[in-house]
């Protein structure tokens, strides 16, 4: 049975070029700040390149300005102060009262009892 590769097939594939003697051009990071979704973008380009005043927000699609230095460690602290983690209990909190709660929590545990063969003795 022939053998369904092809001998040689690696060549040209990769390079015989060595990295060594190559120096990279200088680089610069350039922050863009998106007014609609408060996401930062930050690009990469040549140190001696022009920014452009704006460029396109990965997350939203928007148009995304260009922030002048520092903006992101404002940014970072008002987006922290803006958020508060909410837990699975106060989204559950939003949609139920306690006194809800507490009707359907008897109401589950009378079930478990019957369907165990335990009622609750006492109060």
């Amino acid at each position: 049975m022939r053998s369904q590769s092809l001998r040689g097939s690696s060549l040209n594939s990769r390079s015989l070029a060595s990295d060594e003697g190559i120096v990279f051009s200088e680089r610069k990071q350039v922050l863009y700040l998106c007014g609609a979704c408060a996401t930062t973008t930050t690009m990469t380009f040549a140190a001696d390149a022009e920014n452009p005043d704006s460029w396109t927000c990965a997350s939203c699609g928007e148009v995304a300005t260009l922030a002048e230095p520092g903006a992101a460690g404002r940014l970072a602290t008002a987006a922290e102060d803006d958020k508060v983690p909410r837990t699975p209990f106060d989204m559950l909190l939003e949609r139920r009262s306690r006194e809800e709660l507490e009707v359907i929590l008897q109401e589950r545990l009378q079930y478990l009892r019957a369907r165990r063969g335990q009622e609750k003795l006492g109060a």
